[in-house]
């Protein structure tokens, strides 16, 4: 089978980054199914994993990456209960196995969602990681009511123009929340915006000024979707008993000092996490995938999609991956077809 692979850790300029192999098409056991992959999306995630280890390190048999993709089951392993031949998925994986990046991939039945049947390949490969990402933070971590309870709090999203923000957005007005984005340039607050963010400030200035001019001294949840260096306006703006949900990995000071007075709480989210250690709840990714691919056929979540290229290719690969590394991005970036 086709696949896009690397054998040693490399900057994104360097024309060996990725190398286009030819690899054994895998085989299904127990839970397992065989996705034929049609489209796939580059998150951030793929970016820091290819520069995780030295230069000097090699990979045989080429390593493959990829944590997002789209596809038709092409074979199912003798356990698998939730799916059959033919179904078409979209799933994120697991950051133990090898990747999304090939014409085929095995993937755990249990992590993967029924594909929306309104949208492409393309446009669902854009939303498995950073849906779940956004699924998991708002009603798994800061324990936010899915259903409309917690209807009229509010949300402030910190980076709400990238892939998992744009998500988010929609994620937290279907669940009745008011939300105050994040975005530094004028698409992205537009494009926040058309998503349906009720408030737009700029994460480069003053945050807290910003909030508290709009009439909000204190916001319920605050999700930072981007990095930890807005930590300090964080706590700030976090109402006592509130809590907070980060993603990003972090060497910056955190004082707690604050946090500890209000009684507030912090929340890491790891999307890989059920993955990787076979949580009893596995199935949650299921079950989280076929409820948004419900939303988005019933019309009440859109895509995230905003770049498709095509075929996936080393070349078109490293392209992506130099684009999602300037932190500029809006949306998803997707390629398909091998």
């Amino acid at each position: 089978m086709k696949a896009v692979a690397l054998t040693r850790y490399l900057p994104v300029t360097d024309p060996q980054a990725f190398v286009d192999v030819d690899l054994p098409k895998p085989v299904p056991a127990g839970r397992d199914i065989l996705v034929a992959v049609k489209a796939v999306s580059v998150n951030p995630v793929d970016t820091k994993v290819r520069k995780s280890k030295g230069a000097d390190v090699v990979e045989n048999p080429p390593r493959v990456l990829g944590y997002d993709a789209a596809g038709v089951i092409a074979v199912v392993g003798p356990d698998v209960t939730l799916f059959a031949v033919g179904d078409e998925v979209y799933y994120s994986g697991d950051i133990t196995r090898s990747g999304s990046n090939a014409e085929f991939q095995l993937v755990d039945e249990r992590i993967v969602g029924r594909k929306p049947t309104s949208l492409d390949f393309a446009q669902a490969a854009a939303l498995p990681l950073t849906t779940i990402t956004a699924y998991e933070s708002f009603f798994d971590r800061l324990g936010i009511d899915r259903d409309g309870a917690d209807a009229g709090q509010s949300i402030l999203i910190i980076g709400a123009g990238g892939g998992v923000g744009s998500i988010g957005i929609q994620l937290a007005k279907a669940a009745g929340l008011v939300v105050i984005a994040t975005a530094s340039r004028p698409e992205t607050r537009d494009w926040v915006t058309e998503l349906g963010a009720d408030h737009v400030i700029d994460h480069r200035d003053d945050m807290v000024a910003q909030v508290r001019a709009r009439g909000i001294h204190h916001v319920d949840h605050i999700a930072i979707f981007n990095d930890m260096r807005h930590w300090d306006a964080a706590v700030e703006l976090i109402r006592p008993q509130g809590g907070i949900v980060s993603i990003d990995n972090t060497d910056v000071p955190m004082p707690m000092a604050a946090m500890k007075t209000k009684a507030a709480s912090l929340h890491w989210e790891f999307m890989f996490a059920r993955a990787m250690f076979e949580t009893p709840d596995m199935i949650g990714q299921h079950d989280l995938l076929c409820y948004v691919a419900d939303e988005i056929d019933a019309g009440r979540i859109r895509t995230t999609l905003d770049t498709v290229l095509s075929p996936i290719n080393a070349e078109n690969l490293r392209r992506v991956h130099e684009m999602v590394e300037t932190g500029t991005v809006k949306g998803k970036i997707v390629l398909e077809h091998f």
